[in-house]
């Protein structure tokens, strides 16, 4: 009993970082680790367990993910299954009360928001689907705002004696953001009808925001591999249903959209997705910087 109440003090304890100490934060994506920097400045110390070029539903809960998370404060993640593969193990293995579901160091982006694509019915037959929703909710800027708010509020709760600093870095990062958000915006309208073949339903919040139109995908069901007869058949369909492009995430395999663009005669076009995924998308704003301009270069 002695063992069980110790367990259930630490589980219910929501601990203040250290005056003097940096907030040391665990993101599970690199968009989140980039979000954090922004509200956060130097007063966080930030380790983002996956990269632009890996596949966020299948990682591996490493030994080193592991023992970041061990001394992690808070932990921010997409949630809504996206990582259910992974860390769930990470967060059991890393013996922290802090950053357990439910806990105030326990940051899920997708519980803020109301996710689209949510199924009718649930069926491993349909593919990868996800019950609460379609969780690759960070492309579309409108949700950044929402998260944004709430991500800098939830550091100030964690780590109360820099709770101004957190305040005013997420105030100024919404206003940046909302200019930014009206650049995009305007620069986006002639991508407004655009169709387009997508690789994985990971670019849904994407066509949404843009008003693009998506008129096949690569994968026969979400995340199920492309296969030949699937392939045939959509190069079929783009005859009575031309697409603009072809286009895929930085981490997704290349073959298959490069084999639609070959035969379809359509460009194969590359997103980075998240921050880390090309060359200019160094940071939140950069991605959709990068994102807007290569998706109209295909708009003509």
């Amino acid at each position: 009993m002695h063992w069980f109440g110790n367990m259930l003090a630490a589980a219910l304890l929501v601990a203040a970082v250290p005056a003097g100490a940096a907030l040391n934060i665990f993101a599970c994506e690199p968009e989140w680790g980039a979000l954090a920097k922004e509200l956060a400045g130097e007063k966080a110390s930030i380790y983002v367990a996956t990269t632009a070029l890996q596949d966020p539903h299948h990682i591996e809960a490493r030994p080193s993910l592991i023992a970041r998370a061990r001394t992690a404060d808070l932990i921010v993640c997409t949630g809504a299954e996206l990582e259910v593969g992974w860390l769930p193990l990470v967060q059991t293995q890393s013996g922290n009360a802090r950053i357990q579901t439910g806990q105030s160091g326990y940051f899920e982006a997708a519980s803020q928001l109301t996710l689209i694509e949510i199924p009718q019915r649930l069926d491993r037959s349909l593919g990868d689907v996800h019950a609460a929703g379609n969780p690759h909710l960070h492309l579309d800027p409108r949700n950044i705002v929402t998260i944004a708010a709430a991500l800098g509020e939830r550091m100030a709760q964690v780590d109360p004696g820099e709770a101004a600093q957190y305040r005013e870095r997420t105030k100024a990062f919404l206003e940046r953001w909302q200019q930014a958000s009206a650049r995009w915006t305007q620069q986006a309208a002639p991508l407004k009808g655009m169709p387009i073949v997508v690789h994985h339903r990971d670019l849904s919040y994407l066509v949404r925001w843009l008003g693009m139109r998506e008129v096949g995908s690569l994968e026969p069901k979400p995340g199920v591999p492309p296969t030949a007869t699937h392939l045939a058949e959509l190069l079929a369909s783009l005859t009575r249903e031309p697409a603009k492009a072809v286009v895929r995430s930085a981490y997704n395999d290349p073959r298959a959209a490069d084999w639609l663009s070959e035969r379809a005669k359509i460009p194969a076009l590359t997103l980075p997705y998240t921050v880390g995924g090309t060359e200019k998308a160094k940071d939140l704003f950069g991605l959709f910087d990068d994102t807007v301009a290569r998706l109209l270069t295909v708009a003509k």
